[in-house]
C-alpha cells in the first residue's frame, strides 16, 4: 500500500468515503482501504435476481442524503449521481383498500388521513419550514445547537415513544399508522422512548425534500463519492482486509468505518483496557431478513395511490406494528411482520427491463436469526396487493448470516450500526466527550456506530474527520468555512 500518508481510512462505506473526502479537501494525502471488491458498504447495487434487474443490496431510499449538510456541499452530480423522485414519497396501506399517503403537500397528505389532516400539519409543518436548520443540528453529536429553540421544540416531541406520541396527536388509524411506520425505522419497540424522533425526522424529510432513490442504484452514490475523492488526489485500495494496525502503512491519523467490536480487534494493542471494555459492551440492533424480487409488472396494490409511492410501509395499523416490533424485541418472529418495502422502478425505469419492475423489502428479526421470513414477507405484501405473488419472476433473499458475509459491519444482520436505545442514542460507541476520538491520539471511529447513527448522510465520517483534522493537523473543515 506504499509509503507513509497523512491519513488512512479503513472502510469505504458512505461514512468512510465522507471521512476520506473531508481530509482530502483539507489538502492531506489520504489512502482509503476497503476489503470488498467495490466501494459502497451499505450503498451497493447488483443484479441479484436476473440480468437487467438492478437491486440495492442494502440501503435503498435516501431522504437523509438530501438534508445532510455534508452531501449538500459535494459536487456529486458532476461525478454521475442523479436522484429519482417518486410521485409519492411514502405510502402506508391499510385493509379495505385504504392507505395513508405522505405526499410533499400537506393538503394532499391530509386527504388520506381522515379527520387528522389538520393535526398532522400542525405536528410537522413547523419543522418542515426550517428543515435544513433542523437537520444541521439533529445530524450532529451532542453540542450547543445552532438553532436551540427549534431543536428544543423537536426534542420535546421526539423524546416520547412513537406509540404515546401517535395516540396523543392523532385520532384515526391512517395518521397513527403513517407515523408508526417511520418510528419503526428505529429498530426498537414502538413503546420505547425517543422513537418519535425517528417518526419526525423521516416525516419532515418526506415533506421537505422527498424520499428519493439514486438513479441506477445506490451504488451510484458510492461511485460518485469515490470519483470525487480520487479527483481530490485520494487513493483507494480494494480487496484488502485489515486484521490489525500492522496491516496499514504509517500515517499520522487512522479513521475506521467499522463496528466498535472490529475496532477493538484491529487496534487492541493501541487502546487501553478500559476503552476496549467499553467497546465490547456496545450492543447490536436487531437484524433484518431481506427479499429482492424481479417482477413482471408493477405491484398490484389495492390502493392506487400506493402504486405511485417509492417506499411502502407494510404492516397495517399502529397496534399491529406495535405487536410485530415488540415480538422482535422479545427475540420472537411475529407471523405478520412490519415490512419496509421499496419499489424503486416506479421512479427509476433503469432498474428493470421495459415493462418489468423491481421490489426490495425486509422485515426485522432477532439478531442472528436463522429463520427464513420469505413467506411471511410475501404474505404481508399479498394482503394489501392481491395477485402480487403472480408477478414474481425471480427472488433473492439475504439472511442475517448472509449480511454478515456481505459486510462485516452488518454482523448478525444489524444494518443500523448498533442499537439506538436511549443509552446508545447519546453515547455511541461509549460515553465520551468526543465520541469519534479514542484514547489513542491517532485512532478515530467514523462509522454509523457514532453520532448521528445510521443512514446515508456522511455526517459520522465528516465529524470524525473534523476531529482528526483539529487534533492532529490543526486544520479546519470545509463545512466550517
Amino acid at each position: 500500500m506504499g509509503g507513509p500518508r497523512d491519513v488512512v481510512v479503513v472502510g469505504a462505506g458512505p461514512n468512510g468515503l465522507a471521512a476520506a473526502i473531508t481530509c482530502a479537501r483539507a489538502g492531506l494525502s489520504v489512502l482509503l482501504v476497503e476489503g470488498a471488491p467495490t466501494v459502497g458498504g451499505g450503498a451497493r447495487s447488483a443484479e441479484l435476481t436476473l440480468p437487467g434487474f438492478v437491486h440495492d443490496v442494502c440501503s435503498a431510499i435516501h431522504p437523509l442524503a438530501l438534508v445532510s449538510p455534508f452531501f449538500q456541499r459535494l459536487p456529486l452530480a458532476d461525478h454521475g449521481l442523479a436522484w429519482a423522485f417518486p410521485e409519492v414519497p411514502l405510502a402506508h396501506p391499510l385493509d379495505e383498500g385504504r392507505a395513508a399517503l405522505l405526499e410533499r403537500s400537506f393538503t394532499d397528505t391530509g386527504r388520506t388521513l381522515e379527520s387528522d389532516g389538520p393535526a398532522y400539519e400542525r405536528a410537522f409543518a413547523p419543522f418542515v419550514r426550517d428543515a435544513l436548520a433542523l437537520y444541521a443540528d439533529a445530524l450532529a453529536p451532542l453540542r450547543f445547537p445552532g438553532h436551540p429553540v427549534l431543536l428544543a421544540r423537536f426534542g420535546l416531541q421526539g423524546m416520547r415513544s412513537t406509540s404515546a406520541w401517535a395516540r396523543a396527536r392523532f385520532n384515526d388509524a391512517p395518521a397513527r399508522a403513517l407515523v408508526a411506520g417511520c418510528g419503526a425505522h428505529s429498530f426498537l419497540p414502538l413503546e420505547a422512548p425517543f422513537t418519535a424522533a425517528f417518526s419526525l425526522m423521516l416525516g419532515v424529510a418526506g415533506h421537505a425534500v422527498g424520499w428519493p432513490c439514486a438513479r441506477g442504484g445506490s451504488q451510484r452514490i458510492a461511485d460518485a463519492m469515490a470519483s470525487y475523492f480520487t479527483a481530490l488526489g485520494g487513493e483507494i485500495v480494494i480487496r484488502r482486509t485489515v486484521a490489525s494496525m500492522r496491516d496499514l502503512p504509517v500515517a499520522k491519523a487512522y479513521l475506521f468505518d467499522v463496528f466498535p467490536h472490529a475496532l477493538a480487534r484491529i487496534a487492541v494493542d493501541r487502546l487501553p483496557a478500559s476503552y476496549l471494555a467499553g467497546l465490547a459492551r456496545y450492543r447490536h440492533a436487531h437484524g433484518v431478513f431481506k427479499v429482492d424480487w424481479a417482477l413482471r409488472g408493477p405491484i398490484p396494490w389495492a390502493n392506487d395511490g400506493v402504486r405511485r409511492a417509492g417506499t411502502v410501509h407494510v404492516g397495517g395499523t399502529l397496534e399491529e406494528l406495535e405487536a410485530s416490533e415488540a415480538a422482535v424485541g422479545r427475540g420472537e418472529h411475529h407471523p405478520r411482520p412490519f415490512v419496509l418495502l421499496a419499489q424503486q422502478s416506479v421512479a427509476d425505469a433503469s432498474r428493470a427491463p421495459p415493462g418489468a419492475h423491481t421490489g426490495w423489502a425486509y422485515c426485522h428479526v432477532p439478531w442472528g436469526s436463522t429463520v427464513d421470513r420469505t413467506a411471511a414477507i410475501e404474505a404481508q405484501v399479498e394482503r394489501f396487493a392481491p395477485g402480487f405473488r403472480d408477478c414474481i419472476v425471480a427472488r433473492h433473499t439475504m439472511s442475517p448470516a448472509q449480511y454478515t458475509a456481505y459486510n462485516p459491519n452488518n454482523v448478525g444482520g444489524d444494518i443500523a450500526g448498533g442499537s439506538c436505545d436511549v443509552r446508545q442514542l447519546f453515547a455511541r460507541p461509549v460515553a465520551r466527550a468526543n465520541p469519534y476520538a479514542t484514547p489513542a491520539r491517532d485512532v478515530y471511529l467514523c462509522s454509523s456506530s457514532t453520532p448521528p447513527g445510521g443512514g446515508v448522510h456522511g455526517m459520522c465520517g465528516y465529524f470524525a474527520a473534523r476531529t482528526a483534522l483539529h487534533r492532529v493537523f490543526d486544520k479546519r473543515t470545509f463545512l466550517e468555512d
